[in-house]
């Protein structure tokens, strides 16, 4: 199980970014993961709840994933397709000569930080990006 190296390595980033910007909680990240990414929503959040009990900076942090469909291309009739429901032959002219083109990605789209007592506005928080 390959996550729980993938959620090391995001908390190493967090953790970054959390000494950078001087903070010292995060509220919520959210990860934008393809379809085809070989990581598997389920596990990812699994160790992110067995993570966050041993990182203090996010042992409050809330995990969000967002699903990027996979897509791919075909280089002979240059139309698009679903690759989950019609792997690498093309369901328009029958070719394999084709890419995946999206949905192969893992990528921290989201952190978000509580905000200061004295400069909260609205909901409470703000948005890093």
């Amino acid at each position: 199980m390959h996550e729980l190296g993938v959620v090391f390595r995001v908390a190493e980033d967090l953790k970054q970014v959390a000494e950078e910007h001087n903070l010292s909680s995060i509220s919520k990240v959210t990860i934008s993961l393809g379809e085809v990414s070989t990581v598997v929503p389920e596990y990812l959040q699994d160790c992110w709840k067995w993570a966050r009990k041993r990182t203090p900076l996010l042992v409050e942090t809330e995990l969000f994933i967002e699903k990027i469909p996979a897509v791919t291309l075909c280089g002979d009739c240059g139309k698009s397709y679903e690759t989950v429901k019609y792997a690498k032959k093309c369901p328009h002219c029958g070719s394999d000569h084709t890419w995946l083109i999206q949905g192969n990605e893992f990528l921290i789209k989201e952190i978000e930080v509580p905000e200061p007592e004295d400069e909260c506005c609205g909901d409470g928080f703000k948005e890093l990006v």
